[in-house]
């Protein structure tokens, strides 16, 4: 008998199978493709100087061809779960290979193969994020970067903090499972099966396996609040950087 959790990811997959043609359109500015985001991912490359790169969730390996365009000397490949996406990467111009089919929860690559491993817009569709996460930061010799939602900041003002002080209080599970009817995941029509999702879930995850964080916004803003930007910014990137790079 399927699982539930198996058939969410089921039901995910077959959404991206579906509009995999459309797939660039409808995630326009998701991610990695937002000019603030891709700017901040270049200039820490350019930091870390990194000469291998894995993708995780590289969807038609739109990072991939970017980075290999920014910086000719890298070796940048993707991992993508669904085979439709990686079929439009190679109709796209990306060679067969540069994205491997394979799971960000099982990366299928030895300890410390790629020198930065990241991941853009994904985790809030995993069920497990910080499984994917630990499969990251096994697989990154320098660096993980995530760029991905924070649940802290959407809403209201008195929602933010109502969040944070139940998920602080360990209630938040509950809230949201009876938000979500047991499921766990809402589902909608731009973006397919997703979870309550804030990078900070992943924050002890990340600073555990790492020397050094950066947290940075993803949205274009000003740092005008003491709370920026755990309840001020919807998506923020975060930089793990493993010893002294």
């Amino acid at each position: 008998m399927t699982s539930p959790k198996d058939q969410a990811v089921a039901m995910q997959r077959r959404y991206y199978t579906e509009t995999a043609a459309k797939y660039d359109t409808m995630h326009a500015g998701e991610g990695d493709s937002g000019p603030e985001i891709v700017a901040a991912v270049c200039s820490l490359l350019r930091m870390i100087q990194p000469r291998t790169l894995l993708d995780v969730g590289a969807g038609t390996g739109r990072g991939v061809s970017h980075f290999r365009q920014q910086f000719p000397g890298i070796s940048a490949f993707g991992v993508e779960p669904v085979e439709a996406l990686i079929e439009q990467s190679i109709a796209k111009g990306l060679p067969r290979g540069a994205l491997l089919r394979g799971s960000g929860d099982a990366l299928p690559f030895p300890d410390a193969s790629f020198d930065v491993v990241c991941s853009f817009a994904i985790l809030h569709h995993v069920h497990e994020p910080n499984r994917v996460v630990k499969e990251m930061l096994r697989v990154a010799r320098k660096a993980v970067v995530i760029v991905d939602s924070n649940r802290f900041a959407q809403g209201s003002w008195p929602m933010r903090f109502v969040k944070l002080a139940l998920y602080k209080t360990g209630l938040w599970g509950l809230v949201n499972y009876l938000k979500t009817g047991g499921k766990g995941y809402l589902i909608t029509e731009g973006d397919g099966l997703a979870y309550s999702y804030s990078v900070y879930d992943s924050f002890d995850c990340l600073a555990e396996g790492s020397s050094r964080l950066l947290l940075l916004s993803a949205n274009p803003q000003s740092p005008k609040s003491w709370f920026y930007p755990l309840l001020t910014s919807e998506g923020i990137l975060v930089a793990a950087l493993k010893g002294d790079d």
